[in-house]
């Protein structure tokens, strides 16, 4: 059973928390996805054979949390894993996948002296923008700023894009203006990625600044990145990133 607890705003967050040494090991989720995931729980496997520290949870509207994934944005998603981190003491290694992605350079900007590392997995910064609203058609566009738009999904239901999602994401835009990372930083990127496009991670890797940046291309991996090679790069990076920081 997990536990819970409250954010600021009143949001009700499931998460598991494993104790052990720090820094702490953050896992971030994806867009409509939960923590019980195939990365999050093979990461915490990980983490509790290594005696690391490691959290994961769900935002409100995903999984176990509190609240309706329609009545979420960005910012919300975003408040949650600050809430969230603030269960930790000390740095923390932040692993982002898809918008965890996003949502983890959101906490880089807000909070740069808490993250000792970041590992992104398919990352998809600005996605409301330049992937959904980029892509609408006109009728689309009408759609949504009616209220909301139900888009196929290849993972179950469709997903419902409202126009909060849309406008609210336009004040969390983290490829517009300067991005400083000012720690080891690994972004992972599938060659055979249909939801994340190889040039979001090139995007990213020219527009942040960091001493320590690498881009690594995993040839034919998916936007899933959970075969048995990914979760092991996964780990090797986040490994790397805990001996930097240690």
């Amino acid at each position: 059973m997990p536990a819970f607890l409250t954010t600021p705003q009143g949001r009700q967050i499931a998460y598991h928390l494993t104790q052990g040494t720090g820094p702490a090991v953050v896992f971030l989720g994806g867009f409509k996805s939960d923590m019980g995931g195939t990365k999050a729980v093979y990461l915490e496997e990980w983490a509790r054979k290594s005696g690391r520290a490691f959290l994961r949870f769900d935002y409100s509207g995903h999984g176990e949390s509190s609240g309706a994934f329609t009545d979420g944005a960005i910012g919300d998603w975003f408040e949650d894993a600050c809430a969230a981190i603030s269960l930790l003491d000390g740095p923390v290694i932040l692993v982002g996948s898809s918008m965890g992605g996003w949502i983890s350079l959101l906490i880089a900007r807000a909070m740069p002296e808490r993250v000792a590392g970041l590992v992104t997995i398919a990352a998809a910064p600005d996605f409301t923008e330049d992937s959904m609203w980029g892509s609408f058609t006109d009728e689309q566009r009408a759609e949504v700023m009616a209220g909301q738009l139900a888009l196929p999904s290849e993972y179950g239901e469709p997903y419902i894009i409202t126009r909060r999602l849309i406008e609210e994401g336009r004040n969390r835009l983290v490829l517009r203006d300067p991005l400083a990372l000012p720690f080891p930083t690994r972004f992972l990127q599938g060659t055979a990625d249909a939801d994340v496009d190889m040039s979001v991670a090139l995007r990213l890797l020219e527009h942040a600044e960091g001493d320590d940046m690498r881009l690594t291309l995993v040839d034919g991996a998916d936007h899933r990145f959970s075969d048995d090679r990914c979760l092991a790069l996964i780990t090797q990076s986040v490994q790397e990133l805990i001996d930097a920081a240690t």
